[in-house]
């Protein structure tokens, strides 16, 4: 019995410490001796005017986590089904935080609204997914996000790359330290959750403070998010999406989902084709069918041009349908509340 109680109380000791070494293990920072952490180094000096001692300090603080690599290399869009995906943006928890958003932002939104021509809707759809209101935004440092993904992630090491270089310019243009700010595993920032590029190509001031802040200024979020759907060819007043079924002229299998990025039919040849749906636009409008698997079985929509400028946020088509959703159904409970 004895032996037998020392053999667990070793075995526990082993496992414990086991634990403790494995949490205790030291972070592996970037190498920025390494001739590819060099070479960017000598990039961002001769293309960008950084101050190299500068720029090694902070790149030499950037930890390569394997977390990263694992969270981007099973992205819900590609594990999960509509039915799925659906369920953790279209809860009352999240309707009722929108709702209170809308109409504690109501002044701030209407305006918005009214200057860029894209729907309160939209903008509180897009927020919604993307970070719930602001309570979820991401645990990782940006810095170590884009880093991982540059030097340690080759499948999407170009792509990562450019992001770093943007992100480190636009830290110096707003006067932010690098190691600070937080967002997704992607490197994704702030309440709109915008890459870098993004930031710096479509964010906006829009309280006129000087500042674009888009952490911790609702208007500023809200504007940038108008402004990014804005400069992706948003129309005003324009549908986004039908439902549809399928009549007996249609011919050949029934389609399956796929992430499909651009409308390649019109209006008319997809009603030609027996695709029944109700819409406003003209015959000629762009629109393309979309299928999904729904909690009551296979869905049918039809994306028009709006939809597709919502994939342009997220190459998603179940994310742009989600967006669009939880839009929609806050709306419905604003009006209903203020009837």
């Amino acid at each position: 019995m004895k032996i037998r109680l020392l053999l667990v109380a070793v075995t526990l000791l082993v496992s414990v410490s086991c634990a403790r070494a494995i949490e205790d293990v030291a972070p592996v920072h970037v190498d920025v001796d390494s001739p590819e952490v060099a070479a960017f180094v000598d990039e961002m000096v001769s293309e960008h005017e950084f101050e190299r001692d500068a720029l090694r300090r902070v790149l030499s603080q950037a930890e390569i986590k394997p977390s990263i690599i694992k969270k981007i290399s099973t992205p819900a869009e590609r594990t999960l089904t509509w039915a799925e995906y659906r369920k953790i943006f279209m809860t009352k928890e999240r309707i009722k935080a929108g709702v209170t958003f809308w109409r504690e932002n109501r002044e701030m939104l209407e305006r918005i609204s009214t200057e860029s021509g894209v729907s309160i809707e939209m903008i509180v759809g897009i927020i919604g997914v993307e970070t719930y209101f602001g309570r979820i935004t991401g645990n990782d440092r940006v810095l170590d996000a884009l880093a991982t993904l540059t030097f340690a992630y080759p499948k999407r090491a170009k792509f990562f790359r450019n992001e770093l270089v943007q992100f480190l310019i636009l830290t110096r243009e707003e006067d932010l330290d690098p190691t600070t700010p937080i967002g997704s595993y992607a490197g994704a920032m702030g309440r709109p959750q915008f890459m870098p590029s993004s930031f710096r190509a479509y964010a906006v001031d829009a309280t006129g403070d000087g500042k674009r802040d888009i952490w911790n200024n609702w208007a500023d979020v809200a504007g940038s998010v108008a402004n990014y759907f804005l400069e992706h060819g948003w129309r005003a007043v324009e549908e986004v999406t039908a439902q549809a079924t399928l009549s007996g002229q249609w011919q050949g299998p029934a389609p399956g989902p796929k992430n499909t990025l651009k409308a390649n039919d019109t209006v008319e040849s997809l009603s030609n084709k027996g695709v029944v749906f109700a819409t406003s636009l003209c015959p000629d409008s762009k629109g393309e069918l979309l299928t999904y698997e729904g909690s009551n079985g296979t869905e049918h929509w039809v994306g028009f041009h709006n939809f597709f400028v919502i994939t342009k946020y997220n190459r998603s088509t179940m994310y742009a349908l989600a967006a669009h959703q939880l839009g929609q159904e806050i709306a419905s409970r604003v009006d209903t509340d203020d009837g």
